[in-house]
């Protein structure tokens, strides 16, 4: 087994390793998410806290870890006998992104149970993490059945396997850590509320602290061992801290007024639920016990506002995570601490306030806990600031790196400034035809682990989902030959059956977006950049992935790739500028070869094409230097080879004013989908539109193969 790195030994990132020792400390605090860029220690933080915790007394031989003096009495493994039992480390789980159901909560042999009657159960991740951490690197990438398991078990704490009237429950109490980069997408909200506490982390922008980054890993690499016994005084001192605090926890006092200022905050900030104002409670308690502190403070509760709140209060999906300090303080002041009897307060420095090389810039754990200013520690992730170096802030420089190069555009004209969206609204769904085998999502029909039974078929492999009526008419002919005696059926591994189940997926959808001139011309931009907004959230909401093509002047820009990010997708549509010709053709093809490069990666995802324009072609743009054709007609064979490819497409008509020549509905026309204006957009006025896109695309194919129509759209 390798070394892992040390905790002690992690430059800077003061409130990462505070969020994640306060729930060693409490874990009832209910976990950490951290969010940040790659390459922030996030998950070396993670995996090197399980060095830190508390060894666990066990029951020895039991696989689901009951504790001796308290065993669960529904354990699979038990009953168990009253013993000393053993002491085993503290372990940290990992929960693959692609793992199965089975992996996470356990297989049941369904053989077995229904030939035999024999309950042979074989325990999941959840299992193995109870009373330690269930790690989950790329949270936000989990699909959302591993989700909703991982939800029923944080609720109950228990796990429960149910197969068709067999079923095994056993404890599952563990602290939930997650990992995650927010340009991949956000968590679903019930998840996102289940994390106790939330950090933001990022690089230190401090050339002395990231000098110290890449001297400590390269020591690391070239010695793990030798590395690890450099730290081993520090480790073993924030451990014994951790018991220390541990020990002191129940001794701790929540005063009438540390609750108020608790409830204040919680409404001052609008949170939903209660959970919050629970969550800021225990961690305002572990921060006291961690301090060295039986009693809680004013800088106690503001700290643990900083933790517990900034996820709880988004409103929407494009709104940054954090909270007004300003306004925090001003809750804050309204509630005084009382005056505190003096007593002694033992504040020792942290063990790594110099590491083993004795004078490293870091910080370390130790000493009184952060009071969310940051502005001493340049490392700090909590605080920093929203500058134009962040694209996903929407506030960009004035030239953003996303906006079409000027050199490329020998036709067009001055480059307008971006103009903000208008107000989002709610759509209609817009689905793909067909029945497809993607993602878990909840947009086009698909094949999935999850949803209603449609049918039953011999299973592929390990069986999963027995569907037991076709199993027992499977098996029932052949009762007689296999000298059945008694009541029970002679069931065979050939007679088992495979429930076919279908529910909902998730698609790419790939806008492409028209900003010439034309569409600034009228001040339109607004409303388009609103409606595609509204698509955004949709898409969001529908755990879709996006693209953002853009077209002007004399090019087309892929300006954000295919990703699960949707916020992304909306800063890169913030910051869209326009002016120029019109290269529809360009703009076509680049979703062409956009598309086809990602049916290479992920073969299954079917892809939707949204297309806002109002349809006029003025430029044949970049499109391999033909000229025989005019603009009009490069972007009409464009749009029939999309068609061509089975590709499911909308036109958002954007054309506006007393005169409309209709070029939009051509558009529709060669691209084989339907057109619909700005304000058929909207849900109240988009009765017909779903229809229409299925109506359109599966004119193409045979209404009697499904497998046709996928081979189409996807």
């Amino acid at each position: 087994m390798s070394t892992p790195y040390p905790f002690t030994a992690v430059v800077g990132q003061t409130d990462l390793r505070l969020a994640l020792l306060l729930n060693a400390v409490s874990p009832a605090v209910g976990g950490v998410l951290v969010r940040g860029e790659k390459g922030t220690a996030k998950s070396t933080a993670v995996r090197a806290l399980s060095a830190l915790l508390p060894q666990v007394d066990v029951v020895s031989g039991c696989r689901f870890s009951c504790a001796p003096a308290t065993p669960d009495p529904a354990c699979p493994d038990g009953p168990h006998e009253p013993g000393p039992g053993g002491v085993r480390p503290a372990r940290m789980v990992e929960l693959p992104v692609g793992a199965s159901e089975d992996r996470l909560v356990g297989a049941l042999d369904i053989e077995r149970a229904l030939a035999e009657g024999v309950k042979a159960f074989e325990p999941g991740l959840l299992a193995d993490a109870h009373r330690g951490i269930l790690y989950v690197d790329e949270v936000n990438l989990l699909h959302d059945h591993l989700i909703d398991l991982l939800l029923d078990a944080a609720a109950m704490g228990a796990s429960y396997v149910e197969r068709e009237g067999v079923s095994v429950r056993h404890a599952a109490r563990f602290l939930l850590v997650g990992t995650m980069n927010p340009e991949e997408g956000e968590l679903r909200p019930q998840l996102l509320d289940r994390f106790g506490l939330t950090v933001e982390v990022a690089a230190s922008r401090e050339p002395a602290q990231r000098v110290e980054v890449v001297r400590r890993r390269l020591a690391y690499e070239d010695d793990p061992a030798g590395f690890a016994t450099r730290w081993a005084g520090d480790e073993h001192e924030v451990r014994a801290r951790v018991v220390a605090a541990r020990a002191l926890l129940p001794k701790v006092s929540l005063g009438d007024t540390a609750l108020l200022q608790i409830a204040a905050t919680c409404a001052g900030f609008e949170v939903d639920g209660m959970r919050a104002d629970i969550v800021m409670a225990r961690t305002a308690t572990a921060l006291a016990a961690w301090a060295g502190r039986t009693d809680v403070r004013k800088e106690d509760v503001r700290q643990a506002a900083l933790l517990a709140l900034p996820h709880r209060r988004r409103r929407n999906p494009f709104d940054a995570p954090g909270l007004d300090e300003d306004m925090l303080d001003r809750i804050l002041d309204e509630f005084p601490d009382e005056d505190p009897e003096p007593e002694p307060e033992p504040e020792p420095e942290g063990p790594d306030d110099s590491g083993p090389e004795g004078d490293g810039p870091d910080g370390g754990p130790g000493g009184t806990p952060p009071q969310g200013d940051g502005s001493q520690d340049p490392g700090a992730p909590a605080e920093t600031p929203e500058t134009p170096e962040t694209p996903e802030t929407g506030e960009a420089p004035a030239e953003a790196p996303e906006a079409p190069q000027p050199s490329a555009q020998e036709a067009a004209g001055p480059e307008q400034a971006a103009v903000r969206a208008a107000e989002p609204f709610r759509t209609k769904m817009l689905s793909v035809p067909g029945l497809g085998e993607g993602a878990s999502g909840r947009r086009s029909r698909a094949r999935t682990a999850h949803g209603r039974t449609t049918g039953a078929q011999r299973p592929h492999g390990h069986l999963t989902k027995l569907h037991l009526a076709a199993t027992i008419q499977a098996a029932a002919p052949h009762q007689k030959a296999r000298g059945r005696a008694g009541r029970g059926l002679v069931i065979r591994k050939d007679d088992l059956r495979q429930a076919t189940r279908e529910g909902r997926e998730g698609n790419l959808v790939l806008f492409v977006v028209d900003a010439s001139g034309s569409m600034a011309a009228r001040q339109r931009m607004s409303a388009v950049k609103g409606a595609v907004l509204s698509l955004l959230l949709d898409a969001y909401q529908r755990r879709d992935k996006v693209g953002l093509i853009t077209f002007r002047g004399a090019t087309a820009e892929l300006a954000l790739p295919p990703t699960s990010s949707v916020d992304a997708a909306a800063a890169r549509l913030e910051q869209l500028p326009t002016g120029g010709r019109t290269p529809l053709a360009a703009g076509l093809l680049k979703a062409h070869e956009v598309l086809r490069i990602e049916r290479l990666r992920d073969p299954s995802r079917r892809p939707l094409l949204v297309v806002v324009t109002d349809g006029r072609a003025t430029s044949a743009g970049n499109v391999g230097g033909r000229t025989d054709s005019s603009p009009r007609e490069l972007a009409g064979h464009s749009a029939r080879l999309l068609q061509a490819g089975g590709v499911a497409s909308v036109v958002v008509d954007c054309e506006s004013g007393p005169v409309r020549l209709g070029l939009a509905g051509v558009l529709a026309q060669d691209l084989g989908g339907p057109a619909v204006t700005l304000d058929g957009l909207r849900a109240d006025s988009l009765a017909g539109l779903v229809k229409n896109v299925r109506t359109a695309v599966a004119s193409t194919a045979s209404p009697h193969s499904s497998s046709n129509c996928n081979r189409r759209v996807a």
